[in-house]
């Protein structure tokens, strides 16, 4: 509208029932849009619960390793790593070295190598293996984020419900269905009358 008056803004404002609010008192002229500040604040507050309800908290993980580890303890602590990842959290990897295996670190390196390359699926390597004393780090990251993975497994939950309650409802149909055969088999029994309990031989 360009430059007006502050007694015509809100002359203007008045007419139309909206509110006059100032968005930029330090500009010279100072600048104000005409809007309806309750609609406004209502709207902000709503993106901002919004926005705090989208947030991915993603939150790390910890597995620890020995360098000689067996197959069955890698296979379980490998399950671990890929349930954190798909969940959409991070994972600290810490190989523990003891007495003279300080002395292969590229031992912890190649174990560390092959878990990732064994998650790739669900994760990718965002630390590289580096020493830290007695200890090897390395740090993987989930390819999905935290909230395509919870709407991932808020899918998957909703999928199995509506199965159960597939199996549930073609269950109870089997079971009406047997029940109708069944009664459907069972002889129906000749309702007697005053005339079957006489004697055959009285004569009427």
């Amino acid at each position: 509208m360009g430059i007006v008056r502050v007694e015509d803004a809100l002359r203007l404002a008045a007419e139309s029932d909206l509110d006059l609010v100032e968005v930029a008192p330090q500009a010279r002229p100072p600048v104000a849009k005409l809007m309806d500040y309750g609609k406004y604040k209502y709207e902000a507050a709503q993106k901002v619960r919004d926005a705090r309800r989208n947030q991915s908290n993603v939150s790390t993980k910890e597995m620890k390793l020995r360098l000689k580890i067996d197959s069955h303890d890698y296979e379980t602590k490998k399950g671990h790593v890929v349930r954190f990842l798909k969940a959409g959290d991070k994972v600290k990897i810490t190989i523990m070295f003891r007495g003279r295996e300080q002395s292969r670190p590229e031992l912890g390196i190649d174990l560390l190598r092959r878990l990732a390359g064994d998650v790739a699926e669900y994760g990718f390597v965002e630390s590289a293996p580096k020493q830290d004393g007695r200890n090897m780090l390395m740090v993987l990251g989930p390819t999905k984020k935290k909230t395509d993975a919870k709407a991932d497994r808020d899918a998957d939950r909703d999928r199995r419900m509506a199965e159960r309650r597939e199996v549930a409802a073609a269950d109870k149909a089997a079971e009406a269905e047997m029940r109708a055969k069944a009664a459907a088999s069972k002889p129906t029994k000749k309702r007697r009358g005053p005339a079957d309990n006489m004697d055959p031989d009285i004569d009427l």
